[in-house]
């Protein structure tokens, strides 16, 4: 009998305090449902994780599912979101050309879905991101400036992601514009970005003598190539990211290979997700479906 009196008061326990980023809100709080992929990303995790504290701080439940790189399974946490009606679901990175289903099942139950460094697409209220293209055309520059502006450079991308995508369009151009030659573009695996990177960087660097920097898409695949290029003792090669975390700045500060990142405002972005959702838990609906944000280049030299 004891033990069955325990086990009803963990359960009242465990009901009491909610899940997903786990601070209990009161009844009838609006319910938000963040949905991802890409979680291990610090940079996702980082935006999503300001996001919630702003929710929270609203007062609202706030949800968080990854689905580790699995599109369709993200297809599946959607539809499973969206029919259980929450006041909205936010979609954190991602592309939505991936996600009709899903999409489908939220605008059928008039549930909103907000992106946060997604794209615009049917079934997205609003997009809110960094300017992707400006993001490639700064890291491009710095890793211009950090090879006298011309030689061989290597490209780090993860094409299902529509803003790297963008980005890495953007720094091809710049390239092409300079006469930098790109021998390689890769593709660089999410989970494990940070250990893909490294290993596509000491394969690289076996074939590639005259290799003289690399353009990394985000920040994780430039600490993995730095880390490769430390290794081989090719200290004259340039790495480049975009994000700014905090380990990037570490690097740069080092002098070593890590020349440069491009920060993006995550604070900003968290913040004006929860802002269109809060309008709309008023009646306001956004004024335009892309929100895009500059980013600031943090450079050896800065």
């Amino acid at each position: 009998m004891r033990m069955r009196h325990l086990s009803i008061a963990v359960a009242l326990v465990l009901a009491a305090s909610g899940c997903g980023s786990g601070t209990a809100q009161p009844p009838g709080a609006p319910a938000i449902s963040v949905v991802t992929p890409y979680l291990a990303n610090a940079a996702t995790k980082d935006v999503v994780d300001k996001f919630t504290a702003i929710g929270e701080r609203r007062g609202w439940q706030v949800t968080v599912t990854d689905t580790a790189g699995d599109f369709s399974m993200l297809n599946d946490k959607i539809q499973s979101a969206a029919s259980r009606r929450p006041s909205a679901i936010v979609l954190a990175m991602g592309d939505p050309t991936q996600l009709t289903l899903g999409l489908k099942a939220a605008g059928d139950n008039k549930v909103p879905v907000f992106a946060i460094d997604a794209a615009q697409a049917d079934g997205i209220a609003a997009n809110v991101t960094s300017d992707n293209a400006d993001l490639g055309r700064k890291s491009a520059a710095a890793l211009l400036e950090a090879i006298g502006g011309s030689g061989n450079v290597a490209m780090f991308g993860h094409d299902p992601h529509p803003g790297v995508r963008a980005r890495a369009a953007a720094a091809r151009a710049e390239f092409d514009k300079a006469g930098v030659t790109v021998v390689t573009v890769k593709h660089v695996p999410v989970p494990g970005p940070v250990e893909g990177a490294r290993k596509l960087t000491t394969d690289l660097l076996a074939v590639t003598p005259d290799l003289k920097g690399i353009w990394a898409a985000w920040d994780e695949p430039a600490l993995g190539a730095t880390q490769a290029i430390r290794q081989a003792g090719r200290m004259g090669i340039a790495v480049v990211g975009v994000d700014g975390q905090d380990f990037a700045l570490a690097e740069i500060q080092k002098a070593g290979p890590f020349y440069a990142t491009v920060k993006q405002d995550w604070d900003a972005v968290a913040l004006k997700v929860a802002d269109l959702i809060t309008d709309q838990l008023a009646g306001k609906a956004p004024t335009q479906r892309e929100y895009a944000l500059p980013g600031t280049t943090i450079a050896r030299t800065t």
